[in-house]
């Protein structure tokens, strides 16, 4: 499970939650991201591999903008 916390005006991430097998590996990516002052749309943009676990903080990217595509998406308030 991957959540990512995006600033509501801006996109910029704020930050994330990971949790499952492999979160430390998948924690890295967000990391990175986070450091190069990436957005969420930034993330929903790139291509990654399936099936690979990494596509779990693509969804992430794509649930902050209701977009997702393996989950139920929130109603934005």
């Amino acid at each position: 499970m991957i959540k990512i916390i995006a600033d509501e005006n801006t996109d910029q991430l704020l930050g994330a939650h990971c949790v499952g097998p492999s979160a430390a590996d998948l924690v890295q990516q967000l990391l990175i991201a986070m450091e190069f002052g990436s957005s969420a749309e930034d993330l929903q943009m790139m291509v990654f591999g399936h099936p690979t676990l990494s596509e779990a903080v693509h969804e992430a990217a794509l649930a902050v903008d209701g977009k997702a595509i393996h989950m139920a998406n929130r109603k934005k308030r």
